[in-house]
Formats: C-alpha cells, sequence, structure tokens
C-alpha cells in the first residue's frame, strides 16, 4: 500500500469516527414583526376617525340652520278653524295647490294685534302694516326639477298630511330650519338620519320613500311609477 493510499484511510477512518455535528443557521430577524401592533392600532383609530368626520362632523358643517321669520303657532290655529289644515294648505278651484298661506289669507283675523304674542306683533308690525310677504323658510320644498302632486295624494287617495308631514300641527313653534350649503335644499328631504333610516314616514321624502309607499299601497302595479326606474313620473 502506497504512502497516499494510507493517508486516504487514516482520513476516512478519522471522519467515520467524528460524531455529527449539527449546523446552526441563525436566524434573519423578520423587519415586521414589531410593527404589526402599532399598524393595527393605527389602522383602528384612523377607521374611527373616519366615521366620526363622515357621520358626525360632516352633517354639522354640511347644513346651515336658519330660524324662522316667525315662530307660528299651529296648535293655537287648529283650534280656531273649521277644516284643520285645509282652512290654511287648501287646493284652488283647479286643482292646484296653495302651498303656503299668503299675507292675504291672515289679513282677515291679524289686520291689528289680537292678542300679546310678541310674536304677532313682530307679524303685525313687520308685514301686515308694510304689506310684505313673510318669507318661509319651506321644509318640504322639493328641487325646481321635481314635481309633486298633492291632489293626487290628498284627494285622491285620501292620505293624511301627517304622512308625509309629520305632527306639524299639533306643534306650538317651527323647529330650526336646516338647507344643505351645497344644494340648498332642506335637510327634511334627505332625513336627519345620514344612514337613511327612520322610524316615522314623515323622516325623509326622497324618491325611495314614494316608490317604497306606492309599492306597499299597490298603487298601479302596472305603472312604472312604483319602480325607481320611473324618475320621469315626477321629474321634469
Amino acid at each position: 500500500m502506497s504512502t497516499e493510499d494510507k493517508a486516504n484511510e487514516i482520513s476516512s477512518e478519522a471522519q467515520d469516527q467524528k460524531p455529527n455535528t449539527p449546523i446552526t443557521v441563525p436566524a434573519t430577524p423578520q423587519s415586521g414583526d414589531g410593527a404589526a401592533g402599532p399598524i393595527t392600532l393605527f389602522f383602528i383609530l384612523g377607521l374611527a376617525a373616519s366615521l366620526v368626520l363622515g357621520w358626525v362632523v360632516f352633517p354639522q358643517l354640511l347644513y346651515s340652520s336658519k330660524e324662522q321669520p316667525i315662530q307660528f303657532n299651529h296648535a293655537l290655529h287648529n283650534e280656531l278653524v273649521d277644516d284643520s289644515c285645509q282652512s290654511c294648505h287648501f287646493f284652488r278651484e283647479d286643482g292646484t295647490y296653495s302651498g303656503v298661506p299668503k299675507l292675504a289669507q291672515c289679513i282677515d283675523c291679524h289686520e291689528e294685534v289680537q292678542g300679546e304674542s310678541p310674536e304677532e306683533e313682530k307679524f303685525v308690525a313687520q308685514y301686515v302694516e308694510k304689506g310684505r310677504e313673510v318669507p318661509w323658510l319651506v321644509y318640504s320644498r322639493q328641487p325646481a326639477c321635481v314635481f309633486f302632486s298633492h291632489v293626487a295624494h290628498v284627494e285622491m287617495a285620501k292620505m293624511d298630511c301627517v304622512t308625509c308631514h309629520g305632527n306639524i300641527g299639533e306643534s306650538e313653534s317651527l323647529k330650526t330650519y336646516q338647507a344643505n350649503r351645497i344644494t340648498g335644499i332642506s335637510r327634511d328631504i334627505w332625513g336627519y338620519n345620514i344612514a337613511g333610516l327612520k322610524k316615522n314616514s314623515w323622516d325623509s321624502m326622497k324618491m325611495d320613500d314614494c316608490s317604497e309607499c306606492h309599492q306597499r299601497e299597490k298603487v298601479n302595479q302596472n305603472s312604472v311609477q312604483t319602480l325607481k326606474g320611473g324618475c320621469f313620473v315626477c321629474h321634469k
């Protein structure tokens, strides 16, 4: 056996006798492990802030508030008239709706101050004596592109005013008027709940509300006006 062969044999025996030592690979630190907590917290805080801004702060900024020029007492006047709402909000002979009362309808009873109400005194002094119409802020005034037939609902369908306008006839004062700063439309049209939820039929007066009522009451089931796509029925 040559010297080289003996050396290789000795080296092979030495390797066989050497214990197998596992190779340890140092762990590589994960850069994202420590940041997961702060990122999650930041996301939750951001989501909460967005909900507060979108559902609480934004509606407050979107709508401007105004008080009516005169605090009208519906409950008092309802006690003095014969036909309830129709005494002041009536239909003309051609079927058109009179809308908000004009000064001429009020002068018969308020040509002079009759009671001790400061609002009546203000009404007579600033409007009756000067022949000026009261610039009422109408809560239910629809956009100019919308047509709504009161006679079709009140006279033909025999609907009560309360269904759409609530119990305003029982009120002793008028609520604050709120208008969308962008469109100028009353908040009562869209509703006071930004999610569109409502407890009463008068909480909002959108097209969806009309469609739901028509479908519920089975009004003209074969007509497109009961569908949400029947825009042309009310929109000019």
